[in-house]
């Protein structure tokens, strides 16, 4: 083998190495399987239609929608997972021509088994993810069965003590045996309200979170408390976001903010801002 060759080999291998150790390390950061998100429920005081415009002025593509806001734009009537097909069709387009991708919808609880199965088919229709809801304990077995039939998740979602899924226990309790379409869709607000740290929550539902109503709060344990722009309140993002990559969370973090209801834009911004830079340090 002559010189020129042995050192062309010797190159070749050197690069190998450093892509694969340049590969290896994009696998290790969770990050690009990190979506943000905004919940609509943040500009509830708005139609459907301005809240589009609002998220594309925070900077964020994905939106969470909820049931019940009025859609605008021409459009008649709410944006409930009752709407026609020829609705479904219009919101559709509002969204494609927003530029905006509707990846999550919730909080969606129904009370019988024919509105379990028309919210499944509405989510499949629109092209959602994961169904964000509080299903009573005795759906449960219903709402695996349709999650599986559509193709659809469903993340079990906790509001505040003492709500049917206040504490992670119950809903691990409710996720035992169920299928990989069931989890969780931990809303770290809520536990702060509840006196539960969002580090202990996430590592309790490791394995079991799909999405995350991503929040900070003025205050710890303390049911009143409200959210407030990322890095201000009392939780430390930068420590969680470490816990989530640790623990292999891939998934959507919905902004929900829940203040400041008239002017809110400003805030979330900021909170996006925070978030990008944030992320940047893992």
């Amino acid at each position: 083998m002559n010189r020129l060759k042995l050192i062309a080999i010797l190159w070749l291998c050197f690069l190998g190495v450093i892509t694969g150790a340049q590969a290896k390390g994009k696998r290790v950061c969770a990050k690009k399987d990190w979506k943000l998100a905004v919940q609509t429920w943040s500009f509830n005081r708005f139609t459907f239609a301005e809240a589009l415009d609002k998220a594309n002025e925070v900077g964020v593509k994905y939106i969470e929608a909820y049931p019940g806001q009025k859609i605008g734009a021409g459009i008649e009537g709410t944006t409930h997972y009752s709407m026609d097909e020829a609705t479904q069709k219009k919101v559709l387009k509002l969204i494609k021509d927003k530029g905006i991708t509707l990846i999550n919808y919730g909080v969606a609880t129904c009370n019988s088994a024919e509105e379990w199965e028309k919210l499944f088919k509405f989510a499949k229709n629109m092209g959602i993810k994961t169904i964000t809801s509080e299903p009573k304990f005795e759906d449960m077995e219903l709402v695996d069965q349709l999650a599986n039939k559509y193709k659809v998740n469903l993340a079990i979602h906790n509001h505040p003590k003492a709500t049917r899924y206040w504490h992670p226990d119950i809903v691990l309790k409710s996720l035992k045996g169920r299928s990989e379409r069931i989890g969780a869709c931990c809303d770290n607000g809520h536990w702060m309200r509840s006196a539960i740290d969002p580090i202990d929550g996430y590592e309790k539902m490791k394995g079991h979170i799909i999405s995350l109503h991503f929040k900070d709060m003025n205050e710890f344990d303390n049911l009143k408390a409200h959210t407030v722009p990322f890095g201000t309140g009392k939780h430390n993002i930068q420590k969680t976001l470490q816990k989530l990559k640790e623990i292999g969370f891939k998934g959507v973090f919905t902004i929900e903010y829940e203040h400041n209801w008239e002017n809110s834009v400003p805030e979330i911004k900021q909170s996006v801002e925070f978030w990008n830079k944030a992320i940047s340090k893992l």
